[in-house]
């Protein structure tokens, strides 16, 4: 009989282990809350109207439609069962012999109610979406708005300087020059404000001394407000408040300052360290389990390279995801396990056209190649040629247009929102 497999989260780490077992003498099941993988790298893209969502989430049921081993289950985890090794679902149970965890992470508040409740987080293709409805709307509404409520409506704040609010923020300054005067010729876009807050002294915090530095003037050159040392203290949906008592009017408060591992319900806390995210050995197996692993940004494991754990990156998770794949196959015939070793391949960063920062491991080098090379690399880890071609056209497009055709609101109809708040899913 086949031993049993059960992943937890088709992101890059839980989708790229599925791929590479299908073919070896395990039954797989594959339990996501969605049917698709999405490219979160280019959620920002999807918000700002360059991308539809389409082009990068991938049908995962397409992925293993010839693979009679592989089970692709859309359900909600409720509870994980660690002594009885079962996954309690809305859908059903599920044993196991083996656990994989890789439910990555979602948006982190620090506890703040109010940053949860008003601002718009960016973690998943649904959340993309309501936020470039969000943006559309905001300048719909500015069309009929008075002279005091366009401050709240023309000033746009990103709280957060890492590489999601950095890429936001500058697409969203290119969106002000190059697009909005366009769709809008009766609109006075000179008040339209970005604001970029981050508590760090630096954009890009995680990065090189170079790159924190052409970030900072890219985007200040972009006409970016950026606010460094600047915590956000509160905000109640029209005014943001900082730690230093600045206030700032806005009903678009984009949340990209955080985050902590989507820990499944059933995991003791004993397990996780901060960051809410369970502490693995260098095999990624749970602390004191044998059948239970957890990778990618859900995961922390410490090391000599990394004594305070891996950076929460795409290639990191498909990296573990890869060698759990290898240990998967070694237990199958009783061989030693492989230990994780990650070389960072370097970090990076895009802004705007021609602006984009890029770290090696001993090079760091800023600007039009920079730029491409950004480009080159996450099309390239795109899952599908459709998808890479079709992101291709819209960035061709882009480029020799400054523009695009995708600003498109779509909101849920009243058969849905009436089906969300009963808890049902839409056909």
């Amino acid at each position: 009989m086949r031993k049993k497999v059960v992943i937890l989260g088709a992101g890059f780490a839980g989708l790229q282990l599925a791929r590479r077992i299908r073919s070896s003498d395990y039954e797989t099941v594959l339990i996501d809350q969605y049917n698709f993988h999405q490219f979160q790298p280019l959620f920002y893209q999807v918000a700002t109207g360059r991308l539809e969502p389409s082009a990068i989430s991938f049908p995962l049921r397409k992925v293993f439609q010839n693979d009679e081993h592989v089970h692709v289950r859309v359900a909600k985890v409720t509870e994980v069962d660690l002594q009885q090794q079962v996954v309690k679902t809305e859908e059903g149970d599920f044993h196991y012999h083996y656990l994989v965890i890789a439910t990555g992470c979602i948006s982190n508040y620090f506890g703040n109610k109010n940053f949860e409740r008003y601002a718009f987080p960016m973690k998943s293709t649904n959340e993309a979406i309501a936020l470039r409805n969000r943006i559309l709307l905001n300048f719909e509404d500015a069309l009929s708005a008075t002279d005091d409520q366009l401050d709240e409506i023309m000033n746009i704040v990103v709280a957060g300087g890492g590489p999601t609010g950095v890429e936001l923020a500058g697409s969203l300054a290119e969106m002000k020059k190059n697009v909005l005067p366009r769709d809008y010729p009766d609109m006075d876009f000179s008040r339209l404000n970005i604001y970029l807050v981050e508590g760090s002294p630096h954009t890009l915090q995680n990065m090189s001394e170079a790159s924190q530095q052409k970030s900072f003037e890219y985007l200040e050159r972009m006409g970016v407000k950026i606010m460094l040392n600047a915590l956000a203290q509160d905000y109640d949906g029209k005014l943001l408040t900082l730690k230093d008592g600045t206030t700032i009017k806005t009903r678009n408060m984009i949340w990209t300052a955080g985050v902590m591992g989507n820990v499944p319900p059933g995991i003791s806390k004993e397990l996780l360290v901060k960051g809410n995210l369970i502490k693995v050995d260098v095999y990624n197996r749970m602390e004191g389990m044998t059948n239970v692993f957890a990778i990618g940004d859900i995961s922390y494991m410490e090391n000599k390279d990394y004594p305070k754990g891996h950076p929460q990156l795409a290639n990191v998770a498909i990296n573990q995801a890869k060698n759990l794949a290898h240990n998967f196959k070694n237990l199958l015939h009783n061989k030693p396990l492989h230990t994780f070793e990650y070389k960072n391949p370097g970090t990076m960063a895009t802004v705007g056209k021609h602006k984009a920062v890029v770290d090696l491991p001993f090079l760091s080098f800023q600007g039009r190649l920079a730029w491409f090379t950004w480009m080159f690399l996450h099309l390239m880890l795109i899952l599908s040629v459709k998808n890479k071609l079709t992101i291709f056209i819209n960035w061709a497009i882009s480029y020799f247009t400054n523009d695009t055709t995708l600003r498109l609101i779509l909101l849920p109809t009243k058969k849905e929102v009436e089906m969300a708040e009963r808890g049902e899913k839409a056909s």
